[in-house]
């Protein structure tokens, strides 16, 4: 692949085999952010699990103590009482039949999709749109819920759906280049700490393997894994 002038000449200011100290690296990442636009701040996680065993799949929450700097679109679907309870809670859009039947005609202009219990027999044939885009209400990530307020509140308010994908790797959004480095370092731990938590008792070995971060158009900077878990400590 052939990268512009501009990424090269940033690629240059990062050492390929240096694993950097957590502030070290936000700092880096901020100065290497040089796009026009307030780019998204990334991480990318290689863990030691394997992910052809159902127990080994790390899936999770995280709310951000400074959000991620982005206003998500929030799809609420859900019928009577509860379709008042999203829309006073801030809901994009809320419906039920004609939302199932605009997905189904390709329509995706939303970030997250919360659903009640007892309408997921008809959420579930949007299954091949939504899952892919990892947009599919799951129990597991609290968007099948009958507190759709709360849910909405919470994504809202910052909180993040998580998982690993077939080769155990776990990609995140944990802010955006604009946040000073203490916000972009607060974002950093809360999400580590889910993380952790999250460690499969089958999994031997080291769990967390690598962390890399990067902004939207900017180079990956690898992040020192030793550093980060005794920051947590």
């Amino acid at each position: 692949m052939k990268h512009s002038r501009r990424f090269l000449a940033l690629k240059a200011k990062i050492d390929r085999l240096k694993e950097y100290e957590i502030d070290e690296a936000l700092q880096l990442l901020k100065e290497t952010a040089t796009a026009k636009t307030d780019e998204t701040v990334e991480i990318a996680v290689n863990l030691g699990v394997d992910p052809r065993k159902a127990d080994q799949m790390i899936r999770g929450t995280v709310s951000l103590p400074h959000g991620t700097g982005k206003t998500s679109r929030v799809l609420v679907l859900a019928k009577g009482p509860k379709q008042d309870e999203a829309r006073q809670a801030g809901a994009d859009y809320v419906g039920l039949e004609d939302f199932v039947e605009k997905i189904s005609g390709g329509w995706t202009e939303f970030d997250a999709v919360i659903g009640t219990p007892d309408v997921m027999s008809q959420v579930g044939k949007l299954g091949k749109i939504l899952g892919p885009r990892g947009l599919m209400p799951n129990p597991k990530s609290g968007t099948v819920t009958m507190e759709v307020a709360n849910a909405v509140r919470e994504i809202k308010g910052g909180r993040i759906d998580f998982r690993s994908d077939k080769f155990g790797i776990l990609h995140a959004i944990i802010g955006k280049a604009s946040f000073d480095v203490a916000k972009l370092r607060d974002n950093l731990l809360e999400f580590a700490r889910v993380l952790m938590r999250l460690k499969p008792a089958s999994a031997k070995g080291q769990y967390i393997t690598a962390v890399t971060l990067s902004s939207t158009f900017g180079p990956g900077i690898k992040l020192s894994r030793q550093a980060l878990i005794n920051a947590l400590k």
